[in-house]
């Protein structure tokens, strides 16, 4: 995964946390806007999600936080 994507996924995850709570899902989804600016960007992400770590759709944010910190 890409570093700023990777910064991207954190980001998006802390904020969540901080406005729902420690219970929060996300799915990969998350991290775009709602419409495919950019294809390659969103394939890495639901490669990384989907393949590489075989997430469920939701997963807990703070999960996905310790998954890309881990993943270097």
């Amino acid at each position: 995964m890409r570093d700023s994507l990777r910064a991207k996924v954190i980001e998006v995850c802390r904020k969540k946390i901080l406005a729902k709570g420690d219970n929060v899902n996300v799915s990969f989804y998350a991290f775009f806007a709602n419409k495919n600016d950019d294809p390659e960007l969103l394939m890495e992400a639901a490669t990384w999600w989907i393949k590489t770590h075989e997430l469920d759709h939701f997963v807990k944010a703070r999960d996905v936080i310790t998954l890309v910190e881990n993943d270097r």
